[in-house]
């Protein structure tokens, strides 16, 4: 049940950012690097990570954990480390020569699920096998879920 409840907190806060863009469009939409660029000459992480999508990642993740039963804080844990590890993602592609939105396999979908799942390790009294089986679960579902979503304009890219 703990996987389950880890993987449904994961899962609001990559969703929640995509739901706050299409509920407040435009709104909030400033990227968190500024439009800054690294020494590569490359954006530090490019216009798709805003301060709409982490402030309603770290909400969404909050909100998921009352519904579950799971103390806020870890909700708020959960969304931040999937923040820090969709923001390392986008930094890495950058240096890769990926441009926002490309599909990097792997990279657009361990961070994300790994880093919260590594912090949720203690708290939740998780198993490095567990944390793999989830993590693993959570690619093979994005790979599964992101073109539906796609299809019905909900999400940007079909990746």
């Amino acid at each position: 049940m703990v996987y389950l409840q880890a993987f449904l907190l994961i899962m609001a806060a990559n969703a929640a950012p995509i739901f706050g863009r299409l509920l407040i469009q435009g709104r909030w939409s400033a990227p968190l690097d500024g439009g800054a660029t690294f020494f590569d000459g490359q954006p530090v992480l490019g216009p798709s990570k805003t301060y709409r999508g982490v402030a309603f990642s770290l909400v969404g993740t909050v909100l998921a954990a009352d519904v579950l039963g799971i103390p806020w804080d870890i909700g708020l844990l959960t969304g931040g480390l999937a923040m820090t590890g969709d923001c390392l993602s986008s930094f890495l592609k950058r240096r890769l020569g990926y441009a926002s939105g490309g599909m990097a396999l792997g990279l657009d979908q361990i961070p994300e699920s790994l880093f919260p799942l590594l912090g949720l390790w203690g708290p939740l009294s998780l198993s490095a096998s567990g944390i793999m089986a989830t993590a693993g679960a959570f690619l093979v579902f994005e790979l599964f879920i992101s073109p539906i979503l796609y299809r019905f304009r909900i999400r940007k890219n079909p990746h």
